[in-house]
């Protein structure tokens, strides 16, 4: 609730890394790890902010910040098929209107 963001691993109670205010004190709404590149995730926020996070890149902040412009986006998810190296990756974004974008990622997030 305070965009926080924590990593852990499944044998610990304590995070490997942890972000704190990571969307400026926005909730987190959806955070979903990239399908065909296991270093990426995407994270949501209440304001209908998409970060992209990349540790490879960057481990301290998110590598880029997308703000979907006049509409609440209500919850986001992944699409791509991991076993393929093709590197496609889409975004899928509901709206509260109802609405569903559809958005293909950069190949630089995408592939393996």
């Amino acid at each position: 609730s305070d965009g926080s963001i924590r990593l852990h691993q499944m044998a610990s109670e304590h995070p490997l890394l942890q972000w704190n205010g990571s969307t400026n004190g926005q909730p987190i709404i959806a955070l979903q790890w990239a399908l065909t590149r296991p270093a990426v995730f995407f994270v949501l926020d209440a304001s209908s902010n998409i970060y992209i996070w990349d540790l490879l890149e960057n481990d301290l902040m998110p590598v880029a910040k997308q703000t979907v412009p006049l509409e609440n986006v209500v919850t986001m998810t992944l699409l791509g098929e991991p076993e393929k190296t093709n590197g496609l990756l889409g975004l899928v974004l509901a709206k509260a209107s109802g609405e569903i974008d559809i958005q293909v990622v950069k190949k630089k997030w995408a592939s393996p």
